[in-house]
């Protein structure tokens, strides 16, 4: 592995620190100092939210967004399309603060960047189509006159993570607000109060989107307590505490949890295209992704060449902790996600498994630099196997037959996201099909689904629940109303109509309604 000349990540500039904590609701709690992961090095002392910070927060969003609600959704739209231009015009400032707190590679913090921008305008194009309200057929045509409306949930909590703290914070934000909601985001830094911040400039009115600020097990069961609707992106155990303690309340919940991803390389693939995808969909962020690949199985007849093509793209990736776009692989971002892909190394190694390419730490580079890693004879019984290590390591096998790989990619709780890689594409989709995920891509890694914002994105299992992207990534911010209006006559027996010819009549009108194929 090659590696980039590092730039120091300095302690934030105090006047941005300033304008971007004026959007958080926060300080009642003390303060966490916050380093950059890349270099150690302080950045800025956080401050952290207490319950009557909380309070206060959620007041001022309920009562913004009952004045939110009642603005035409056109010129919610103009301020999305506003906010797309700003986080273009202005990505160098935050492509740096993104660096900064995460540690990954400006290359992938790019990519938060165009999932903000293609969010914004995917939503901004739809947003007015999607919310006006319809007019399906009533029991009775021409008698029952039915109007479908969509009112917001209120104030979404959207309580987003580390890995991708632009991305998960405002494209989860964007839709919530577009449908005429107030959000109250719990980020885990400060990126989150730059995307507010541009939200803000571009014209969206104070208090509709706010942040408090504090560790989950500190303030993330309070937050839910608050909330009409919760958006959350994480791990499985805490998906699961979060589902709880929304049934508990009857509020609706949407929620992107953890992967063990498959890749599929077919027969008939081409070893090094599938190699290419294959260190994008391994690596990116450090694999610190929801959707990174984690598990490949490969076809006996293009198995060698495969390994030999990949194994050579890993070990020529630099690794690096500049502001710039002069390296690829960037730094894990906190202690125990070092300590996580350690020990699922050292637990294959030890138990059999042989290091291809990578397997150990860089502490030349930084405090959590992990080197990308290639395993092969990775068993059941070795950690790495079936737990998410969420980290740059994957783990290779052999197959002889699609029948045999899609079972083993399917033997796991998890189903996120999936790759199949084949020069057949006809073929390579029916595969795709097979495999049990909410997303699969088709000589991809998880960009092509990913970046597809018109087409919902979310996982199956333990995986989570509901969806973001697409319409249903806008209308599960919203709920429907039905206002049914009866002319003329009721729906009920006319006067002197015996019951019993009531039902003759009407069974004889459901008889005509299937044959003429209504619905």
């Amino acid at each position: 592995m090659t590696t980039a000349s590092p730039t120091a990540a300095a302690a934030l500039p105090q006047p941005l620190v300033r304008r971007l904590l004026a959007h958080a609701v926060a300080g009642g709690a003390g303060t966490v100092a916050i380093h950059a992961p890349a270099t150690g090095q302080f950045l800025v002392d956080l401050p952290q939210s207490s319950p009557a910070d909380l309070d206060r927060a959620f007041a001022v969003a309920r009562q913004a967004q009952r004045d939110w609600a009642e603005v035409p959704v056109r010129e919610r739209v103009s301020i999305l399309r506003r906010f797309h231009d700003l986080v273009l015009a202005e990505q160098s400032a935050v492509l740096d603060l993104v660096q900064r707190e995460s540690g990954k590679s400006r290359v992938h913090a790019f990519d938060e960047v165009g999932d903000v921008a293609v969010n914004a305008r995917y939503y901004a194009a739809r947003a007015e189509r999607l919310l006006t309200p319809r007019t399906p057929r009533g029991v009775l045509p021409l008698l029952t006159r039915v109007e479908v409306r969509y009112r917001p949930k209120g104030v979404v909590a959207v309580i987003s993570p580390w890995n991708y703290p632009l991305a998960l914070a405002a494209s989860d934000a964007l839709p919530a607000l577009v449908a005429g909601n107030a959000v109250i985001a719990r980020p885990d830094n400060q990126t989150a109060l730059w995307a507010i911040d541009v939200a803000r400039r571009a014209g969206l009115p104070e208090g509709l989107w706010q942040a408090v600020l504090g560790r989950g097990a500190a303030i993330g069961g309070e937050v839910v307590a608050r909330a009409d609707h919760v958006d959350y992106t994480g791990s499985t155990a805490t998906g699961r505490i979060i589902a709880r303690q929304a049934g508990e309340r009857l509020i609706g919940c949407s929620l992107e949890l953890g992967g063990k991803n498959p890749m599929l390389v077919l027969a008939d693939a081409d070893p090094r295209a599938a190699a290419r995808i294959a260190v994008r969909a391994c690596f990116a962020s450090a694999g610190q992704l929801c959707e990174s690949i984690e598990r490949i199985y490969v076809h006996d007849a293009v198995h060698d060449r495969f390994v030999a093509e990949f194994t050579e793209a890993t070990r020529a990736l630099t690794l690096g902790s500049a502001l710039d776009y002069s390296y690829e692989i960037g730094s894990l971002t906190f202690p125990r996600q070092l300590d996580t892909v350690t020990a699922h190394v050292g637990d294959a190694v030890a138990k059999g498994a042989t290091v291809l390419a990578g397997g150990r730490a860089r502490p030349d580079l930084g405090p959590y630099f992990y080197e990308p890693t290639v395993l092969t004879g990775v068993r059941p019984g070795m950690t790495a196997y079936r737990e998410e290590t969420f980290g740059p390591v994957v783990s290779i096998y052999r197959v002889s037959s699609d029948d045999e790989a899609v079972e083993q990619a399917n033997d796991t709780p998890y189903g996120l996201n999936a790759s199949v890689c084949g020069r057949d594409v006809a073929h390579a989709r029916a595969v795709a099909a097979r495999v049990r995920a909410g997303s699969v891509n088709v000589n991809e890694g998880f960009l092509a689904a990913w970046g597809s914002v018109a087409a919902p994105s979310g996982g199956l299992g333990d995986s989570g629940t509901g969806r973001r992207h697409g319409p249903e990534g806008l209308l599960g911010y919203v709920d429907t109303q039905t206002i049914a209006v009866q002319r003329a006559v009721p729906i009920a027996p006319l006067p002197g109509m015996s019951q019993a010819l009531w039902a003759k009549t009407m069974t004889a009108y459901f008889g005509v309604m299937k044959a003429l194929r209504q619905q």
